[in-house]
């Protein structure tokens, strides 16, 4: 399920829009604290963000900038204010596209859906799992990260999958080692190692610095 968060500080419009894209399929989520918009992001990890310019505290591209920082995730800009500055601005800062208010509720969903099937095309939405903006295609056992397609081994792969699952919690080294045990490949405790150090360095390679953090004694968990 594709995930939207709403950052828009009039509650009304901001619940009607939440409302209106869960009918429609969609798990979206709106903003409360507007101090703490970026940890929202953080913690919600949506695949659409739908951005007002005029917010408290700090003003849409203003996050919208802090966003492109970390993911390439695509925002759409809400505003009344509709002179061509502004849109300007909009598009120059990283966003997407750009929705005039008073809107048609109608049209939000549809550039949604066309936001949503171009960027993740090459994907099933049920088999890709996402965590700071790097994306595990489950189906082609590939990694995306921007515009980076990382192609993994079965090891690399079964690791990743297992950390993204569960990368709100601390995985053991011996519950990575079960997972990866089959019939045709033994891993032992410096087999895994050297798995997790090929792994790092990849991720390394396409940016994704400190994505696997080691928890010592314990095990592994994917990073903040």
């Amino acid at each position: 399920m594709f995930k939207i968060l709403i950052v828009e500080d009039d509650e009304t419009i901001a619940g009607i829009l939440a409302e209106n894209l869960n009918k429609w399929g969609y798990e979206a989520a709106y903003v409360e604290d507007f101090d703490l918009v970026l940890q929202k992001f953080r913690d919600f990890e949506p695949h659409l963000v739908l951005m007002d310019i005029t917010l408290p505290f700090y003003n849409g591209f203003y996050w919208c900038a802090e966003i492109r920082k970390e993911s390439n995730v695509p925002i759409v800009f809400l505003s009344s204010n509709t002179d061509n500055m502004n849109i300007v601005m909009a598009m120059n800062m990283g966003g997407d596209d750009f929705i005039t208010k008073p809107f048609d509720l109608s049209v939000v969903v549809a550039k949604v859906q066309a936001l949503l099937r171009r960027t993740y095309s090459y994907m099933n939405q049920v088999t890709t799992i996402e965590h700071r903006g790097a994306i595990l295609n489950l189906g082609e056992a590939a990694l995306y990260y921007q515009d980076t397609k990382l192609d993994l081994t079965k090891n690399e792969f079964r690791i990743l999958q297992l950390l993204m699952e569960k990368r709100n919690t601390v995985v053991s080294r011996e519950e990575i080692m079960k997972k990866l045990w089959d019939s045709d490949c033994f891993i032992d405790d410096n087999t895994l190692t050297v798995n997790m150090t090929r792994i790092r360095k990849k991720l390394e390679e396409i940016g994704l610095e400190q994505f696997i953090v080691t928890k010592k004694g314990i095990g592994y968990r994917i990073g903040d």
